[in-house]
């Protein structure tokens, strides 16, 4: 990557990973604090645990759209701190219905013009406009991996921080670390050139109905879905069966969960390796999956002690850890050109509804049948999702190609735009404002580099 793909990267993949840190802390342990809410009950408290999924749900595809037409970094800014908003209602509460108020707030995230309480949606529609192509898969990897390490810190930070400061000092360290990430977007992120896109030229329900007619993105959709929902309704069940199953106390899970998360990430790196280097992407998610569903079959189907517990979970994240990881670089390649941010709407969309059903079904589960209904529910979801996978054909693959312009062309940046696109083989273009640096996804079969000469806004001996 160049100095500017490293910039980019690293500054969007720290304010991802604080956000997705801010959300994860409370997982580990709402259940087993949760109980002192008033009214609380394991329906409402699964409920509460899932409800930021619902009205991210609701918004995603609407504001994804929108993020197309007028731009992403300044709609950040309102998700932020709508996010620290409902963060700090939270913290404030006695009663469950409070707190489920606070979580949705948190996943509402922006009311005015976006959608960006939780930055999957913009963030990886930003990432794939600072990157090239080639470059974009280790791009959207270290995003997912930093999704990892946050989550891995934040099994560990959850039942540390509930067990100094209880409930509301987990939520009041999400307001403090969302102020942080805007001053990160304020001060590190670089700002594309946003083309405008007409409205007459690619209507709204043009650019969905393509997204949601693509059968290669509604299978990564699903997968996403299928993945959040048994994360949340794993955090239902486990923590209980540690506490009640086999004895051990809530503010010693932070070490078994270090633990685990440390050796399963470095498990699951060899894997991705595999996958995106010897192009096993497809074998690599199928059997991950597959992984993931014995994983949890295990939980469920046997009176586990606490060493086969950490040897079940370890293979469960690191499963997790490397669908996680993998299935932003996938839908980024699979998007259309100019339908970024509807796909990413869609794809987050289906993310956070999984979320919510997961805790929402997964609480209703587990007051009916205990936690084996909750186990065998998730066990289910994942054979779906196992038999979707073997549908799906092995990823794409595109080429970038980097172009320098001519520093004067600066407010022209639109008509370039318009022309660019209009070579046979250019699939995408971005333009970076400042850098003069336009970046094009081709198709080499058909893209003719002889035919940048007739510009004249392209820079001499500037092309890679």
């Amino acid at each position: 990557m160049n100095a500017l793909e490293k910039r980019s990267v690293s500054a969007l993949a720290s304010v991802y990973a604080m956000r997705m840190l801010g959300l994860f802390m409370v997982m580990p342990v709402f259940m087993l604090l949760g109980n002192d809410l008033d009214g609380a009950t394991p329906a409402l408290l699964g409920f509460a645990i899932g409800a930021y999924g619902l009205s991210q749900a609701l918004l995603q595809i609407p504001f994804g759209m929108l993020s197309d037409r007028v731009g992403r970094k300044r709609m950040i800014y309102i998700g932020l701190v709508l996010f620290a908003a409902g963060s700090l209602l939270a913290a404030s509460a006695d009663s469950i219905y409070v707190v489920i108020a606070g979580r949705i707030l948190q996943g509402a995230g922006a009311i005015a013009s976006v959608l960006m309480a939780l930055q999957t949606l913009m963030l990886m529609a930003l990432l794939s406009d600072l990157t090239r192509e080639e470059e974009r898969t280790k791009a959207m990897a270290t995003v997912g991996i930093s999704i990892g390490l946050s989550f891995s810190v934040s099994l560990v930070l959850g039942p540390l921080i509930g067990s100094v400061w209880g409930l509301s000092g987990i939520f009041y360290v999400t307001a403090a670390l969302a102020g942080i990430a805007l001053v990160v977007v304020h001060r590190v992120v670089p700002t594309p050139h946003q083309h405008r896109i007409s409205a007459d030229t690619h209507p709204a329900r043009e650019m969905l109905g393509k997204v949601l007619s693509d059968r290669r993105l509604l299978r990564l959709d699903f997968g996403i879905f299928a993945l959040h929902l048994v994360l949340t309704a794993l955090f239902l069940a486990f923590p209980l069966i540690l506490q009640d199953g086999l004895g051990l106390a809530s503010s010693s899970h932070w070490w078994f969960y270090l633990s685990v998360m440390v050796t399963s990430f470095f498990a699951m790196v060899p894997f991705i390796i595999i996958g995106e280097k010897k192009r096993k992407m497809k074998p690599v998610l199928c059997g991950a999956i597959a992984l993931l569903m014995l994983a949890t079959a295990g939980l469920a189907s046997v009176a586990v002690g606490l060493l086969a517990a950490w040897g079940l979970l370890f293979f469960f994240f690191m499963a997790f850890n490397l669908l996680e990881a993998s299935l932003p670089s996938l839908i980024s390649k699979e998007s259309p050109a100019a339908s970024k941010g509807t796909a990413m709407g869609v794809y987050s969309t289906s993310q956070f509804l999984g979320a919510f059903l997961g805790g929402a079904l997964g609480g209703v589960l587990l007051e009916q049948f205990g936690l084996t209904g909750v186990l065998w529910f998730m066990v289910a979801v994942l054979g779906t999702w196992f038999l979707v996978a073997l549908t799906m054909p092995s990823p794409g693959y595109t080429s970038s190609f980097v172009l320098q312009l001519q520093q004067a062309v600066a407010g022209q940046y639109d008509e370039i735009d318009d022309s660019l696109r209009r070579l046979p083989g250019v699939q995408d273009v971005v333009i970076v404002e400042g850098a003069a640096t336009a970046y094009l996804k081709v198709d080499r079969r058909h893209f003719d580099e002889a035919l940048l000469a007739d510009f004249s806004f392209v820079r001499h001996g500037s092309k890679s």
